[in-house]
């Protein structure tokens, strides 16, 4: 046995087995701030809707999308805050450890219901840049479009994210 290794079972008091973290939950003060950036980066007044993660999600991402359609670059934090809440939605509404989405340099979750994988890389991964994302789940992109520009890179035979796109509609006024 290598040195400093305990024998299989008797693993050292707090060096359990190594185990997922448990999701974390949205930090609807960080998503405040990046909503309110993003308002005031826009010229509009900070928000003062609901400050529950769902409704503050939603003005981020609304906010983010008004930003590229003024011809602005969205804010870091309101991307992070947008392409999280997202692939949150995602998640939520396809479970499952089958596909990555992948999202850098913010997140990356799994989904959908299939074989998982558990080391290396996984066979099915896709992959895109936080505004392509934003837009796609949002329904101003489609996916056709954005694989075939290489906007979003899928790879194996469970990558096509079509059937749960879009994930809601927002409208950017």
């Amino acid at each position: 046995m290598p040195a400093g290794r305990a024998p299989a079972g008797k693993e050292p008091a707090g060096k359990g087995p190594a185990r997922r973290a448990p999701g974390r939950g949205i930090n609807t003060q960080r998503l405040r701030a990046a909503v309110d950036g993003q308002r005031a980066a826009l010229g509009e007044p900070a928000w003062a809707g609901p400050s529950e993660a769902e409704a503050l999600g939603r003005e981020c991402v609304r906010a983010v999308l008004a930003a590229t359609d003024a011809g602005l670059v969205p804010g870091k934090e309101a991307l992070r805050g947008a392409v999280t809440y997202l692939l949150g939605v995602l998640a939520g509404r396809a479970p499952g450890r089958a596909v990555e989405v992948r999202v850098p340099p913010y997140a990356a979750v799994q989904v959908i219901e299939g074989p998982r994988h558990t080391r290396g890389t996984p066979p099915n991964v896709v992959e895109t840049d936080p505004v392509t994302w934003i837009a796609l789940a949002a329904g101003r992109a489609g996916w056709a479009e954005a694989v075939a520009t290489g906007k979003v890179r899928a790879s194996g035979p469970r990558a096509d994210l079509s059937a749960w796109l879009p994930l809601l509609v927002v409208d950017s006024a």
